[in-house]
């Protein structure tokens, strides 16, 4: 075995276990079953917990609920874990004041061995609950729990001490991979430490590559990265640290080869460590992608340890990561940081429309601004209306969400282009193909550039044929990659139905039913045309040819557990037909017949998605009630979508506000 000395010593400092670790043996050290759903039992052959539904007679959820959590450090939380057959295991947040449980983490992944769960817990000014919960969907079903940690420390870090290696894994190589070794430690002088290395007396062919990779961050991280490293034979291996996104792409941190990254004046031969610190900027999920590549069996080896982090940069003059949200605009307060070319003119308009049976309006709540492009007051035939977004940092990839409308009967046309400051040619990245009228369309895009740019919506007024109006909403900029969205099963907080009901069912003692729909109702001259999420997703609603005049349909939530705090209930709704009954929401406790109304709308809303915002309180546990009645004709399709509960009362100026402890219905304001 190679004997490494120490050149120099980064201060490591050892995580420190914290209350709501255990390794279950003998004990589920204050974790207990929620009385109300499956229990959780310690295994009497190993040290673990499990729940199996084989063996109990109920069926559906097993709830875990941890110790009260001081969240004023940042913490690691790992969890080995076990999931067999058809069944689901996720890590939640309970906050005092939420409704809902937050889920931090989610796997529906069966495995045949135990897996380990990362998680990193940001600093919070108040305490939590950790809460873990099993979802078993048939028989052969069960869910076990080895062991859970939670340390002051981040997820990546690492001194491969423990024999998980803190979620590190070997991207398994046929030829070429990480080990685990061991050598004297001067951290440690009772016994031995532990390191990561590869060896190229493993390499069986030109170029093979090792790759040890770090947990996948859950929350944005930017700071300083440290690691101690050790080559022999430097020139002939290539030992390097990336980024690699969710995507799959990967971006270099630090290479062992460059000038730049070698501070210490030492001879190749000498078995030396070497320490590194390198800036990190984690927006959005990555992970660490350690990775040495050899192209002969002389080729050396590279050991790895000691992974630390810092939320402080390494270099005092790293410019802190880009924020942008000031991209992000739904112009009810003015154009944001969007600009036009002062040589076009204000051809992009802001306007509002209110509620009618003829016109759309905005996208953000039915009955705000957006801009429009194109319009009758405003058409310049063989012009171009330009809006030019705030200016871009290149090397970073981005996410861009907007809404668009197109209007009128003419042809209409919209395109996206980057814009670079360099003078190059102006790239196009995206062009509006749907061509549905008087629906809100969302569009998705991720885009990554080298340099500096701005995006710029350009649509055409070419001729009288060709200049139809088209309309711009709720625009949108995150970092990283536009990524499909955890099924709205897993959230009840927010729920678009795309996903399903999202735990909402249908009240047994009505005589309707809420139905799941996409795009427009059977019935014309009533209903949506689409949803309002995405324009082509789904919504529920109520197809009043199924029900007689006056008969109800019901949606039960499911329970929430109430707050001192205020609540905030946001929902869109749409109230469309000359025969338009009435949507009403009702608060209901536990006692039988016990409800008190909080919303409603009476008749014909008009064409549009509109917003509606309730703020009330309730202490104890509920359910929301959505009641929809069948009007005088089949006119009287009544529709729901995008529900939404805040913690907090609702920012909207004119919302529907509930008065605290006495929830009523008999003052309501119109929304805006």
């Amino acid at each position: 075995m190679l004997l490494f000395y120490l050149l120099s010593l980064i201060v490591t400092v050892k995580s420190e276990l914290l209350l709501g670790s255990c390794s279950f043996d003998k004990s589920t050290c204050g974790y207990t079953s929620d009385p109300d759903f499956l229990s959780w039992s310690l295994d009497p052959t190993g040290h673990f917990i499990t729940v199996n539904k084989q063996a109990q007679e109920a069926q559906g959820n097993a709830v875990l609920l941890g110790a009260d959590v001081d969240g004023q450090d940042w913490t690691c939380f790992r969890m080995v874990y076990q999931v067999t057959g058809n069944a689901s295991l996720q890590v939640q947040k309970r906050t005092d004041g939420d409704s809902f449980d937050r889920v931090l983490w989610l796997t529906q992944r069966p495995s045949d061995s135990w897996l380990i769960a990362n998680i990193d817990l940001q600093n919070s000014t108040e305490p939590y609950q950790i809460i873990i919960e099993s979802k078993l969907r048939d028989g052969g079903s069960s869910v076990s729990i080895f062991e859970i940690k939670i340390s002051d420390n981040y997820c990546i870090e690492c001194d491969f001490e423990e024999p998980h290696l803190c979620g590190y894994t070997n991207q398994w190589n046929r030829n070429m991979n990480w080990r685990v070794g061991r050598a004297e430690d001067t951290k440690h002088e009772d016994r031995t430490g532990q390191y990561m290395y590869v060896d190229s007396t493993d390499t069986k062919r030109f170029q093979e590559v090792a790759k040890l990779v770090s947990p996948i961050t859950n929350t944005p991280m930017s700071g300083c990265l440290s690691f101690q490293y050790q080559q022999h034979h430097s020139g002939d291996h290539l030992f390097s640290v990336f980024t690699r996104d969710q995507a799959g792409q990967y971006q270099e941190l630090w290479r062992a080869d460059l000038p730049e990254n070698n501070h210490v004046d030492w001879n190749p031969e000498d078995r030396v460590w070497m320490p590194v610190q390198v800036d990190l900027k984690a927006p959005y999920p990555v992970e660490l992608v350690f990775e040495a590549a050899f192209n002969s069996p002389h080729g050396g080896y590279v050991v790895l340890d000691d992974i630390t982090f810092s939320q402080e940069f390494c270099n005092a003059g790293t410019e802190p990561t880009f924020d942008p949200s000031v991209a992000n605009c739904d112009f009810e307060s003015g154009y944001c940081e969007y600009t036009q070319a002062l040589t076009d003119g204000p051809l992009w308009k802001r306007v509002s429309v209110r509620p009618n049976i003829y016109s759309v309006g905005d996208h953000t709540t039915g009955s705000g601004s957006f801009l429009l492009a194109n319009s009758r007051f405003n058409s310049q035939y063989g012009y171009l209306s330009r809006l030019f977004g705030p200016l871009m940092p290149g090397n970073q990839k981005y996410c861009v969400k907007f809404f668009y409308s197109i209007r009128g009967l003419s042809g209409t046309d919209l395109a996206l282009y980057l814009y670079y400051t360099d003078g190059s040619k102006q790239q196009k990245i995206w062009t509006q193909n749907e061509m549905i009228r008087n629906i809100w369309i969302e569009v998705e895009l991720t885009i990554q550039s080298q340099k500096n740019a701005q995006m710029v919506f350009i649509s055409p007024c070419k001729n009288v044929w060709s200049c139809g109006s088209v309309g711009l909403d709720d625009i949108k900029v995150s970092l990283g990659d536009c990524l499909p969205l955890e099924s709205s099963l897993s959230n009840p907080s927010q729920c678009n139905f795309d996903a399903g009901f999202c735990g909402y069912s249908q009240d047994k003692k009505d005589t309707g039913d809420w139905m799941l729909a996409r795009g427009p109702t059977p019935t014309s001259y009533t209903g949506p045309r689409g949803d309002h999420t995405t324009g082509v997703g789904h919504y529920l609603y109520i197809e009043a040819s199924f029900m007689p005049p006056g008969n109800k349909a019901r949606l039960l939530s499911s329970s929430l557990r109430g707050s001192r705090e205020a609540q905030c209930l946001q929902f869109y709704y749409h109230m469309y037909g000359s025969g338009t009954g009435q949507l009403s929401v009702y608060l209901q406790t536990g006692q039988e017949d016990k409800e008190t109304l909080l919303w409603t709308r009476y008749e014909e809303q008009g064409v549009s998605w509109l917003r509606a915002s309730i703020t009330y309180q309730f202490d104890r546990l509920h359910q929301i009630v959505f009641e929809a009645t069948r009007g005088a004709s089949v006119r009287s399709d009544i529709a729901i979508d995008d529900v939404v509960f805040k913690r907090g009362p609702c920012r909207d100026s004119a919302a529907d506000h509930i008065p605290a402890g006495n929830p009523s219905g008999n003052s309501i304001n119109d929304i805006q």
